[in-house]
């Protein structure tokens, strides 16, 4: 499974919708708090995007969380 781009993008965006629901937050509202479209956040959520590591950055400090536990998943 680690070795499947696309297993990868899907589980990393079920772990991404985890963490946001976590703070009842909808995908717009990541979005707004990250300066992102929340297409763009559906689309990473459905495993459909691979997100850069600015974006990922980005994502991280509108959760309130470090950088590496978007990556623990």
């Amino acid at each position: 499974m680690r070795n499947d781009p696309e297993k990868i993008k899907e589980e990393f965006g079920k772990h991404l919708r985890r963490l946001r629901e976590r703070k009842r937050w909808t995908q717009e509202e990541l979005a707004d708090k990250a300066g992102m479209h929340f297409t763009y956040v559906g689309q990473i959520e459905r495993g459909v995007r691979n997100p850069s590591l600015v974006n990922l950055y980005k994502l991280a400090k509108a959760l309130g969380i470090k950088g590496g536990l978007l990556l623990h998943f």
